[in-house]
């Protein structure tokens, strides 16, 4: 059975897509079978990035290892119940799982029926997570002097009620690895503190803190050619930068830090 990476987050530019397609293509070139899903019908970010793969590969002719990017079947291939998301997404894990070692899918950037069948799905749930008490508020409720966290956020119920399904189901419980992306060289006091109350809340409602990206152009130049921190050599860039050579390690530490018990972080 495929090992199913879920990435969710319910607010909006915290690298959810950059995260899908970083890791998804570190698995691929390790030699896994990858397969995607969009389940962000509007803008659907992670399928134009691999379509962005896929062209620019087409025009250099070069053979890189891309995940198997799927779109969800219509309707009828999913039972014939018009506008039935959840049987089109179950439809979708059931096609590509006895095909892929892992699949990875991004949710939107909202509360969707979608995006909770997916949760219940997670065998891994990834949570990207700007560094700041901002996005700290998708995770849990904090006292504004005191800096007391008083309880779970909507989502962090949400996951919950996730993880309570798969128990009745009888399946293994979500790892839960929340992802501090954005992290800034300055700002170290707030990033102490965004630290400690991560920590302070993950033994209280269960998940892993891991590092992930620090804040770097290279990520917005490398989405119109849908590449990766990976391809860079195979495209001509002999000499990383400082800076590329942080950012490749980054993505090792945080394929690392998944803990997915087929994979080593080798590359």
């Amino acid at each position: 059975m495929a090992h199913i990476i879920v990435v969710g987050n319910e607010k909006g530019g915290s690298g959810k897509s950059t995260t899908c397609m970083h890791v998804a293509t570190a698995l691929a070139r390790m030699g896994h079978r990858v397969g995607a899903l969009d389940l962000d019908l509007r803008q659907r970010t992670f399928g134009r990035y691999i379509e962005n793969r896929r062209a620019f590969l087409a025009r250099t002719g070069l053979d890189l290892p891309t995940p198997d990017y799927r779109p969800l079947p219509d309707a009828a291939a999913a039972g014939g119940i018009e506008n039935s998301f959840d049987q089109r997404l179950t439809a979708a894990v059931a096609a590509m799982d006895p095909e892929m070692d892992f699949i990875i899918i991004d949710c939107p950037g909202s509360h969707t029926r979608l995006s909770q069948v997916a949760h219940s799905l997670a065998d891994t749930l990834i949570t990207p997570l700007n560094d700041s008490f901002v996005d700290f508020d998708l995770l849990a409720r904090v006292d504004a002097e005191t800096g007391k966290v008083l309880g779970p956020s909507i989502y962090a119920e949400m996951v919950w009620g996730a993880r309570q399904l798969r128990a009745q189901a009888g399946l293994k419980p979500i790892d839960w690895v929340v992802v501090r992306n954005r992290l800034g060289a300055q700002q170290m006091h707030n990033k102490k503190k965004v630290g400690a109350a991560l920590e302070d809340l993950s033994r209280r409602i269960g998940f892993r803190v891991v590092p992930g990206f620090s804040e770097r152009v290279i990520f917005r130049e490398l989405f119109p050619r849908g590449l990766t921190l990976l391809d860079l050599r195979d495209t001509g860039v002999d000499q990383l930068n400082l800076s590329n050579i942080a950012a490749r390690q980054e993505l090792r530490d945080l394929v690392s830090g998944l803990r997915l018990s087929r994979v080593q972080a080798d590359f």
